[in-house]
């Protein structure tokens, strides 16, 4: 396409030559490593990577494509965010830019607009989005408060079958956690959930009986082979802390599945001892936990007239040096959440590695949005290079790091099966009858 760097070969058999790969997210091969990036051909043979060869070792007798030593990425895993959501800002935008008042948005455009043609109109832009731009897995969060889950929920089971070739999509009940306690409501959240296999999940906060809560979240959870996914302490308030707890119910009950949290923003605010204390916890209990740095950033610490004081975002070096599983992601995109975004990984990227200061070095950083989220979401094959493995890549003519984090990648070349795809992004004005509502 116009505008990218270099030409495919339309070949059966063709190499990636002289390309420059982050060491850490290739399986089965090594080499001399700069700032954890390693020179490497790859060979390519119907669809899928046939071998992964030093620089230069390519056999003379196949076509080869010079990458002139630009990059050559797996694709991207975006492991939290919310496709139900997306995209209605023109329609109901949050006009202070604070969390209650995306709270209040996001409910009153809920229960006015959120018909199955909607959601879906608004999904599958956000899903062309992340495919134009390279990436292969995504988990969202589906606001499920009574009767949203029986429209939201069979639409996404459409769309997953819909998208299967293009993008793997996992969902999450995002819960009203008090409703757990009234089991004419939580029994068929979790039924439906179930059905359609999702995970549980919701928004934690400091609720009576919280204790009784997680309990029978992780009892109801087990019963039903379901893994858990939570947002916690999206908050700057150091008084609510429910991550200790989180991890306290998990190794309580035993839960033997996957729980993932998002976000654990009041982490930081915390004293050294609370801190550690916390983190040693969530480690023991085998908990990951994913960072969402741009919305972080966007609504914590907002407060009109005043300049923002930190960052909004969790321990994430601490967390990782623990052995927690740690990663990043989109989160909401263009809502009352969150005004901005377009599913970009690379986009998450670069802001994560400057708001998390994820560089100095930046040796191992490529897996907060590729192997470390795939393998927290149960999909380790994908977000790796590997022989054997289909060959869907991302293609950037950046040969380092300064390149790449200097400019939006937007000539990149995204391959699918050996194949570059249409990186032609939807057009806003396709979302304008819905806006008129």
């Amino acid at each position: 396409m116009a505008g990218e760097f270099m030409t495919l070969p339309n070949a059966r058999r063709f190499a990636l030559t002289d390309a420059t790969l982050p060491a850490v997210l290739v399986k089965g091969f090594s080499g001399p490593a700069r700032e954890g990036l390693i020179q490497a051909d790859i060979v390519i043979a119907d669809g899928r990577i046939e071998r992964i060869l030093p620089a230069g070792a390519a056999p003379a007798e196949i076509v080869k494509a010079d990458m002139r030593g630009g990059m050559a990425w797996p694709c991207f895993v975006d492991m939290h965010t919310h496709l139900d959501k997306a995209h209605f800002w023109d329609r109901r935008p949050n006009p202070d830019g604070t969390f209650m008042g995306a709270l209040e948005n996001v409910r009153a455009d809920r229960i006015a607009n959120w018909s199955a043609e909607d959601i879906r109109a608004r999904f599958e832009f956000s899903l062309k989005s992340a495919y134009a731009h390279g990436t292969r897995l995504i988990r969202t969060h589906l606001d499920s408060i009574p009767p949203q889950p029986d429209i939201s929920f069979p639409l996404f089971a459409e769309l997953r079958e819909e998208w299967k070739d293009r993008i793997a999509l996992q969902a999450v009940a995002l819960l009203p956690l008090e409703c757990v306690l009234e089991p004419a409501i939580f029994d068929g959240i979790v039924a439906t959930t179930k059905r359609y296999g999702g995970l549980l999940g919701g928004a934690t906060r400091i609720l009576p009986d919280f204790e009784r809560i997680l309990d029978t979240l992780f009892r109801a959870a087990a019963d039903n082979g379901l893994d858990v996914d939570l947002h916690a302490d999206e908050t700057e308030d150091r008084q609510v802390l429910t991550l200790e707890a989180i991890a306290e119910a998990k190794l309580r009950n035993r839960f033997e599945g996957s729980v993932t949290v998002g976000h654990c923003c009041s982490l930081a605010r915390q004293d050294e001892e609370t801190a550690r204390r916390v983190i040693g916890k969530v480690a023991e209990a085998g908990i990951s936990v994913v960072s969402l740095p741009m919305c972080n950033m966007y609504l914590q610490d907002r407060h009109a007239g005043a300049t923002p004081r930190w960052r909004g975002v969790t321990l994430f070096h601490e967390l990782t040096a623990a052995g927690v599983k740690t990663a990043v992601a989109s989160d909401n995109t263009r809502d009352p959440f969150y005004a901005y975004g377009d599913m970009d990984p690379v986009e998450v990227f670069r802001e994560a590695v400057r708001i998390l200061h994820l560089d100095h070095p930046l040796d191992t950083s490529a897996r907060v949005v590729t192997a470390t989220p795939a393998e927290i979401l149960g999909r380790p094959e994908i977000g790796v290079i590997a022989e054997g493995a289909p060959a869907d890549l991302v293609l950037f003519s950046a040969r380092r790091w300064s390149e790449f984090l200097s400019r939006p990648q937007a000539d990149r070349i995204v391959m699918r099966n050996g194949m570059g795809i249409d990186r032609r992004l939807p057009d806003y004005r396709d979302l304008d009858p819905l806006m008129e509502k």
